[in-house]
């Protein structure tokens, strides 16, 4: 199979009810915190890295900034703690690893490629995780790491409107879409996949997303990557990363076709919502959302990282972003 020579990566920071008054001071923050992630993982491919190693340093910086629900920006649980979830694959080889309900790993996203890389298994939860975390030199942090004010305090708007039985009238608690990734794809052609997340405000029982499961929320093989964001129970029920790949390798559709059909289409008709980012082996680029916007991001052949956040900000998806390969079935 041919492949792209010019590696290419793509992250999401989230999708969801992105209304264009947001604080101006966070949207700066946001996009800067997009370019340095893409910067970042971009300078990995760049210097003959391997795509998982483009992925996990796209979201490591991702994790770590508190504008997003994923590591430091976790949103708090209904007992009020922190549970992060995450997973990786690698499309070649499809070795994947995930982890679920850490409350302690400063970057899970770090511990699920550990799981993949230096375990028997594909996805560890809880208490075992985090030893498995302790074991392998994963930096462990105390649960405080991750409370910011921001975040608590819309868990307690939400812990109010529970105990007077009203639905959530915040968009930002309200929302299932707190979520980040990243899709690469290397100078050998190989693509990568991975995903981390804080789960839902006010979540309850230990729910799990689509996120850290494989084939869900996050998915790649030798000719797809996806990484998903949005109401996950929708993501597991579709498999819709896994159902996104199999639509490019196996029914030959362009990437932006495939990925088009399962978020806009499949997922909205069983009541659900997000969006997904997506790359094929030729380095083509797919972005659908079915929300008022989503973060996102790509970076390839100009060396240049893009960031838009709005649905009218132009993508590569509507075809005036970065200029791709065109593909064989395209």
């Amino acid at each position: 199979m041919t492949h792209a020579t010019t590696p290419v990566l793509v992250i999401h920071g989230g999708a969801g009810v992105i209304k264009r008054d947001m604080n101006p001071i966070r949207e700066k923050a946001v996009r800067a915190a997009m370019a340095r992630a893409l910067q970042d993982g971009y300078a990995q491919l760049k210097a003959g890295k391997p795509a998982i190693d483009a992925v996990t340093a796209a979201i490591t910086v991702l994790e770590d900034d508190p504008n997003f629900n994923a590591g430091r920006g976790s949103v708090f649980t209904h007992e009020g703690r922190n549970e992060m979830d995450a997973a990786v694959m690698e499309g070649d080889s499809r070795r994947a690893g995930a982890v679920a309900g850490v409350q302690r790993v400063k970057n899970p996203i770090l511990l699920a490629r550990a799981v993949m890389e230096h375990s028997s298994h594909v996805m560890l939860i809880g208490d075992g995780a985090e030893a498995f975390a302790k074991e392998q030199g994963i930096p462990l942090v105390d649960p405080s790491y991750f409370r910011t004010e921001e975040r608590w305090q819309q868990f307690q708007k939400a812990l109010k409107e529970d105990s007077e039985k009203k639905p959530h009238d915040d968009p930002e608690t309200a929302k299932h879409f707190g979520t980040v990734g990243a899709v690469a794809l290397d100078s050998a052609g190989h693509l990568a996949a991975g995903t981390s997340t804080g789960g839902m405000t006010d979540k309850r029982w230990g729910r799990v997303g689509d996120s850290p499961i494989i084939g869900a929320g996050t998915y790649a093989n030798a000719k797809c990557a996806v990484s998903g964001t949005g109401w996950g129970e929708f993501y597991i029920r579709t498999v819709a990363a896994h159902e996104i790949c199999m639509k490019v390798s196996m029914l030959e559709e362009p990437v932006q076709r495939a990925a088009a059909e399962v978020i806009n289409q499949e997922i909205p008709s069983m009541g659900g919502n997000g969006g997904a980012i997506a790359l094929d082996a030729h380095g083509n680029i797919a972005m659908p959302f079915n929300t008022d916007g989503m973060f996102r991001g790509w970076i390839g052949a100009d060396g240049v990282p893009h960031v838009a956040i709005y649905d009218d900000e132009p993508d590569p998806s509507n075809h005036l972003g970065m200029p791709a390969t065109p593909s064989s079935t395209d």
